[in-house]
């Protein structure tokens, strides 16, 4: 029986790519102008979730690898500027989902991201953060998903936790760290093999409760 519920954070919870990518773009014209590469919220919709410097090394191609990682180093520190101030599109049914599941399983959530990007999304909206337990991510730990979610699973002493996210690369990291996965098909993603899929937030309420 589940009894914990570890989240992913883009293209799960919230949709932030129309704001990364006017932050991204406001950078790139300001201190990278010879940078040929535009920011787009597609481009960003097809590589998030994957390790920053993996987005950083396709998304910005008109450099060197090196370069890249430089470049998205300075677009991040921008961004969570960003979003703290701006916020972003969180998913339908948010809030009443996260106040419902609450009741039952402490919430998680373990994300790709860099440092202050899950903090960014709590000074956006400070009322959600009294949902979650803990959170990691490879900005602090210096890990990739599937050993953040095996941390969080350790240090928090959870039994039978389920991971919930929207991409391939969400689907096998939960494997790797031997949780069930519930694939969020209303995100950016394309999964093949999943244990639950919903196609809206308010679902996991109906499949969990």
């Amino acid at each position: 029986m589940i009894d914990s519920i570890i989240f992913d954070l883009d293209g799960t919870l919230w949709d932030s790519t129309e704001e990364v990518a006017i932050a991204f773009n406001k950078v790139l014209k300001e201190k990278y102008p010879n940078v040929t590469d535009e920011v787009t919220v597609a481009k960003l919709q097809s590589l998030f979730g994957r390790p920053l410097y993996e987005i950083a090394e396709k998304l910005f191609v008109s450099v060197s690898k090196e370069r890249s990682h430089q470049i998205i180093d300075d677009c991040c520190d921008y961004e969570t500027e960003y979003l703290a101030k701006h916020g972003a599109k969180l998913y339908d049914g948010l809030e009443e989902t996260l106040q419902e599941l609450s009741k039952k399983y402490p919430l998680f959530i373990v994300s790709n991201c860099q440092e202050g990007y899950i903090q960014c999304f709590f000074k956006a909206y400070p009322h959600l953060e009294k949902y979650f337990i803990d959170y990691e991510y490879p900005g602090r730990s210096g890990k990739l998903k599937a050993d953040n979610i095996r941390m969080v699973v350790e240090r928090n002493h959870l039994q039978n936790p389920i991971y919930v996210g929207d991409t391939a690369g969400d689907a096998s990291a939960a494997k790797e760290a031997g949780l069930p996965f519930i694939f969020a098909r209303y995100g950016f993603g394309d999964v093949k093999e999943y244990d639950y899929v919903i196609d809206s937030l308010t679902e996991l309420i109906v499949k969990l409760l």
